[in-house]
Formats: structure tokens, sequence, C-alpha cells
């Protein structure tokens, strides 16, 4: 093999694993989505929220249970100028001892050890441990629906960016038979084909293209940093994103119908399911509330001893002298509660009449916004086929008004408004095709399908 033919061959693999290792790294739709649901930070807060639900469900649990608690307290008194000193010693259970001592200091301690138990309020706990249980999955929930709105999102900054990298495209190619144009009117200039004013237009003519140019790309990055922030990703970071070959057919993919859509929606949708489990919570607070007209049991027991100074005793024999234990049983029964029960009772009540009527907001919300869907998809779909025969229209007709300019039939104004009116044909088709693809997917998003382009 000749050396010269070796090199060449080395390059080109070069360059190809090169090209390779590139795609490899660019962020796909996917890519961003997967990126996004980890390290969103709004997601995060999210997930916290659901630990902390998880940790009120524990709480609410943990009030079926008794109490323990121990308790001591050790007292000294000084006084200075008594002859004599009187102590009053507390036994641990309440009674007092008084004992006589010459010592102007004394000291006396009380050790204790008690629980209470709340054996029946109503069933309150039962229900509050069911009312966090459903908060629970709310939040749950709420992580989906964080998810949902973010893939959206996304979805939305992505399909933009595509648009947008053809967009520029377009006005390359525009630019370009500006440059074409402008080039062979100067041709003409020289043989006298045509005035300067001609040849002035066509000149303002490629500077403007070059003013679309360079504003489309500067859009480009403009949506490229707002996908950035969406990733929490860094704004000095470069980000090439994979531009997969979205095909015409696709935009003229059938669309499902309003109603399955939005029936699929109903069943697995976050917020609706949100909505169903508020309801069921706020039937737990009417039932709450009336819990307070029911007595509360409660039970306490408890346990203790005291030692004091002055006693004759030592501390073992006086806490065995003092040792006594206590249990009691506590009935409560509201009787008159200056209307607070009655009250609490009509505020739960009215709170789940708002919360029933935001749930119906939220199904005519959803029904709208999958209607708003369905419409923009169909609507687009129309205009891109109605573009694609524009589009081959504007091409012969700019093909043969081109050809006729350089035959001197045809002035520099007719040339450059056949241009447009090409330029303007061809931006309409790129815009109703990925306007049709991006409602499309939301549509089949909102179905219950994934987001895939």
């Amino acid at each position: 093999m000749k050396p010269k033919r070796f090199i060449l061959i080395s390059y080109a693999l070069f360059l190809g694993c090169g090209l390779k290792a590139q795609n490899d790294s660019a962020w796909s739709l996917k890519n961003c989505i997967e990126y996004a649901i980890k390290n969103n930070i709004d997601l995060q807060k999210s997930r916290i929220a659901e630990k902390e639900s998880e940790v009120d469900l524990t709480s609410a649990k943990a009030t079926l249970f008794p109490s323990l608690s121990f308790s001591s307290n050790q007292n000294i008194t000084n006084r200075p100028y008594s002859e004599s000193q009187t102590n009053i010693i507390n036994d641990g259970s309440g009674n007092l001892t008084a004992t006589s001592s010459s010592s102007k200091t004394s000291y006396n301690g009380s050790y204790g050890l008690n629980a209470s138990w709340t054996v029946w309020n109503g069933g309150k706990r039962i229900k509050n441990i069911k009312q966090q249980k459903l908060n629970k999955q709310i939040a749950g929930l709420s992580i989906i629906e964080s998810e949902n709105s973010l893939q959206e999102s996304i979805t939305q900054l992505y399909v933009q960016i595509l648009y947008t990298i053809e967009s520029i495209e377009v006005n390359k190619k525009a630019l370009r038979l500006s440059e074409i144009q402008r080039d062979r009117a100067k041709e003409m200039l020289a043989v006298g084909s045509i005035a300067k004013s001609d040849l002035a237009q066509l000149e303002t003519q490629v500077a403007n293209d070059k003013y679309q140019v360079v504003n489309a790309q500067a859009t480009l990055q403009t949506y490229k940093l707002q996908l950035k922030q969406l990733l929490e990703i860094e704004s000095t970071q470069e980000i090439v994103l994979a531009t997969p070959t979205i095909s015409d057919e696709q935009a003229l993919l059938p669309l499902p119908s309003q109603i399955s859509v939005y029936e699929s929606a109903l069943a697995q949708r976050p917020e609706i399911q949100s909505g169903k489990l508020n309801i069921q919570s706020a039937d737990l607070d009417i039932r709450i509330a009336k819990s307070g007209y029911l007595p509360t049991l409660s039970l306490s027991a408890g346990t203790g001893s005291s030692n004091g100074s002055n006693r004759g005793m030592g501390f073992g024999e006086q806490i065995k002298t003092n040792w006594n234990n206590s249990i009691g049983l506590t009935v409560s029964v509201p009787i008159f509660d200056n209307r607070q029960n009655k009250s609490n009772v009509e505020k739960a009540k009215l709170q789940r009449e708002s919360i029933a009527l935001d749930f119906q907001e939220e199904r005519k919300n959803l029904f709208s916004t999958i209607e708003k869907l369905w419409l923009d998809a169909r609507s687009a779909q129309e205009m891109f086929s109605a573009a694609q025969s524009k589009v081959e229209s504007s091409q012969i007709s700019y093909d043969l008004v081109s050809e006729q300019f350089r035959l001197g039939l045809k002035n520099t104004v007719e040339l450059l408004t056949e241009k447009n009116n090409l330029l303007s044909a061809e931006q309409d088709k790129l815009q109703s095709k990925y306007t049709a693809i991006l409602n499309a997917q939301l549509l089949n998003f909102y179905q219950g399908g994934e987001i895939n382009l």
C-alpha cells in the first residue's frame, strides 16, 4: 500500500471515530428528559416533600401507642436567719411531709415514672392515619405531575430547537441564492443589462439575509440556554444536541380522537388522581371534626419515690419507704364548647365543597388542554399539506422569474418578491411541520404513551 493512500485511510478512520464519539455524546430528547428528572431542583424538592409526608404518617401511627416519661425534681432550700428549719417534702405521690431540723439548709428530691395512653378519642387517630396515607399518595403524585410538566417543557424546547436549526438552514439557503443573484447582477451591470440601483437592491437583500441568519442563530442559543436551565446545567457548559431526522410523513400521522385521549388522561394523569384523593382527605376532615362531639377516654399510670435531708434515714431506705404507685382513668365528655366543634364541622364541609370545585375545574382544564392540542395538531397538519404545495409552486415560480431576470425580462423587485415568497413558504412549511409533530407527541403523552422523536 502506498504511504500517501495509507495516511488518507488512517485520517478517514480517525475522523469517523471522532464523529461517532461526538454523536454518542450528543443529547437526545430522551437523554435530556432522564437527566432533568434526576437533577431538576424543583423535582428534588418534591421528593423531599414526599419524605416529609412519610415522616408525618409514621408520627400519626405512633399516637396509637402509650407515652412514657421519667421526671426528677431536686430542691435545695436555705434559710440563713432561721433558728430551726421546717422541711416540706414531697414523697413522689403528691403527699407532703413536714420535718423539723436545726440545719439552715435542706434539700429534697422526687423521682417519678409516668405513662399515659389515650384509649379512645372519637376515632380521630385512626382517621388521621388514613388522612396521612392519602397525603403521602398525593405527594407521590405531585412528583409525577412535576415530572410530566418538565417533560412537556423540555419537549417543547427541544422541538423548537430542531425547528430553529432547520430554519437556519433555510435562511442560509436564501442567503446563498441572494449572493448568487448579486454576483450575477454584477456581471449584468458590467455589460449594461441592469442599473446600479438594481445591484444596490440585491446587495441590500444579501445584507438582510445575513441578518436573518445571525438572528436565527442567536434565537437558537437562547433556546439552548433555556434548555440548560431546565436541565440544571451550568450556563457556561456547552451542550451538543442530537438532531434526529424528522420526515415530512411524521407530521401527517393520524391523530387519536379527543375523547379517547381525554378518557385515557382521566384514568392515569396524576393531577386527576390527586384531585380524587384530595376529596377523600376532605371527607376525612369532616369526620375528624365530628369526632369532637364524642367523649375522650384516657388511661394514666405512674410510679415514684422521694428523699430528703434530716429524715434520719439513708437514701435507699427513704426511696423504699416513700415508694408509691398510681393508676387513673379519665373520661372527658364535651357538653358546651362555645360552638367550636360545630364551627369546625361547618368549615370542613365548606372546604370539601371548595376542593370538589377545584377537581371539577381540573377536569375541565384537562379537556381544554387536550382539545387545544388536538385542534392545533389538526390545523398544523392541514397547513403543512397546503405549505408543501405552496413551496413547490413558489419554487417553480422563482426558478422561472430568476431565469427571466437573467435574460432581462424581469426586474429586481419582481425577482426579490418571488424569492421572499419562496422563503416564506419554506418557513411556513417548517413551522407547521414541527407544530404538528409537537402537538401529536403531547397528545400521545396525555394518552399515556412516551414522548419519542
